[in-house]
């Protein structure tokens, strides 16, 4: 009896081994040149991917110091610092560089043309800003005037 078992096992086993192996044979070969690797993105709509601009303020003021964007970016001002952060275009206290009108005109900024953020915030705080102007652009923290910084719009 257990030569029978025996001999229906290992015919079972070549039958099925032979299956696979036949199997195996008939797939169509794949070369590595005619394999497109996956997106993201559909071919029908393609969402750019974009990179956040990022300036953190710490209790030693904005870092990095100069930032460089293309123009019709946004900048995000990350308050990770003890106090409170008020982002404001240069000079102080005026804040007329970017938008060309004074923080008594620009603010409160219905508009988001002027680059103020006409309000402080609180540490974990975070304000952002598009920039729609190819220049050097200065700024200040208005609460601390000595915290100052950089971003340059290129085209």
């Amino acid at each position: 009896m257990n030569k029978i078992i025996s001999t229906i096992v290992v015919i079972v086993i070549v039958v099925l081994g032979g299956y696979f192996l036949i199997k195996e044979t008939n797939r169509p070969k794949v070369s590595p040149e005619s394999v497109q690797e996956p997106t993201s993105q559909s071919t029908k709509e393609q969402t750019p991917i974009v990179e956040e601009k990022v300036i953190i303020y710490t209790d030693t003021g904005y870092s990095p110091n100069t930032l460089t964007i293309k123009n019709g970016e946004t900048v995000v001002f990350k308050n990770q610092s003890s106090k409170t952060m008020w982002p404001a275009s240069a000079m102080h206290p005026s804040h007329r560089v970017y938008g060309g009108t004074s923080l008594e005109e620009h603010c409160p900024d219905t508009t988001g043309v002027a680059f103020d953020a006409c309000k402080g915030f609180l540490p974990s705080g975070i304000w952002s800003f598009k920039f729609d102007k190819v220049g050097d652009w200065k700024y200040h923290d208005h609460l601390n005037s000595g915290d100052f910084g950089t971003i340059v719009v290129i085209p």
